[in-house]
């Protein structure tokens, strides 16, 4: 099977510190389902969102795993993506944010940054899931709503996180919307004015340009 030559990454001999605190990277990995036509977009599209369980809890979480020093912060969260919840996709290179917290297993300690953690996340646009994955016997993932994911998120750094990348698609959407708006209305004005019939105007919308640099074959960065 192909995920026999994929492997999850043990231990943290390569982990990354700063200021004591253990640096972490993570995603928000996320897929559109297509609604029913709007008058003011031509599509309208539901965004879902992608959490995993964790193990022994009845946690749901985003995927996120300890960035290493032999590794850019985007490739950390695109193997974490990979590792944890079996998915590859488009990842945006500007992180939502970053967010310091606790690990699981040092929540009540309070005195010390002793298992204290910097977290850098992202959005994924999910573009394939496969049916196995390295660590899938511990992890399973669930496709919610943003509505269920707000209530899944028991940390407030995740619903800070989730909230971030929610106004990041509406942001898009509104500048989709404007785009195709914008070449609907060129469109019309040359089929009216232009000399040669049955030419049209393309404009691309500029929103995310592909770059060909690839995180270790698991995502493509966008920015």
């Amino acid at each position: 099977m192909i995920m026999a030559s994929l492997q999850a990454r043990k231990g943290r001999l390569r982990q990354r510190y700063e200021d004591q605190l253990r640096l972490v990277a993570g995603c928000i990995p996320y897929k559109f389902e297509k609604n029913d036509e709007n008058k003011n977009c031509k599509m309208e599209k539901k965004v879902l969102v992608l959490m995993i369980s964790t193990p022994n809890r009845d946690d749901l979480v985003f995927p996120k795993g300890g960035w290493e020093d032999d590794e850019t912060v985007s490739e950390a969260a695109c193997r974490e993506a990979l590792e944890e919840a079996g998915v590859r996709g488009l990842l945006d290179e500007n992180p939502l944010g970053e967010w310091e917290f606790r690990s699981k297993s040092r929540m009540n300690s309070c005195n010390s940054k002793e298992g204290g953690c910097r977290g850098y996340m992202f959005a994924l646009e999910v573009t394939e899931e496969l049916e196995s994955w390295p660590e899938q016997a511990n992890y399973k993932r669930i496709w919610l709503s943003v509505e269920e994911a707000f209530k899944s998120c028991r940390y407030d750094w995740m619903i800070d996180a989730l909230k971030k990348f929610l106004l990041g698609m509406n942001t898009e959407r509104t500048q989709l919307c404007k785009s195709a708006d914008s070449e609907d209305s060129t469109a019309k004005e040359h089929q009216m004015y232009s000399p040669s019939p049955g030419c049209s105007v393309k404009k691309p919308s500029g929103v995310h340009h592909q770059l060909e640099k690839s995180c270790t074959n698991d995502c493509v960065v966008q920015v």
